[in-house]
């Protein structure tokens, strides 16, 4: 048996705001953006550039309970986690685009990490894994 999660859904309250958030602030790139009639909404699919893996959905909220959870669907927790092969080149980026962080980068034992904030408020962690040590040569 082969899984895998295509897509993770993210409440929004405007479909291009986000979409101008993702894209020209953290580079994402805009997988699909099609309006379906039949439900009155936008299939909007974007991803980090580079990848080819699990997706964003960006859902706008279309009820007030879901509007409701904009910005806290993890309760206030790190929701999302965005892996980079250069921390402080997507740092110092985000930085300089307004881009919140509300912890400053730290080296862990797994690596350099901050979290910052998306444009609704939920939290994410950037973070570059430390690449694992080359096993010791034996001659």
């Amino acid at each position: 048996m082969k899984q895998s999660i295509i897509h993770v859904a993210l409440v929004v309250r405007d479909y291009d705001e986000a979409i101008a958030f993702y894209c020209q602030k953290l580079h994402f790139r805009l997988v699909e953006d099609t309006y379906q009639p039949e439900q009155d909404k936008r299939w909007v699919v974007v991803a980090p550039p580079g990848t080819s893996g699990t997706t964003l959905l960006l859902a706008r909220a279309a009820t007030p309970a879901q509007e409701a959870f904009i910005g806290n669907q993890s309760g206030g927790r790190v929701f999302l986690f965005l892996q980079t092969d250069d921390f402080w080149r997507d740092y110092h980026h985000m930085v300089a685009v307004g881009v919140e962080f509300v912890r400053e980068p730290k080296e862990a034992p797994y690596g350099t990490v901050a979290v910052f904030a998306d444009l609704y408020g939920n939290l994410w962690d950037l973070i570059e894994p430390k690449t694992p040590a080359a096993p010791p040569q034996h001659t």
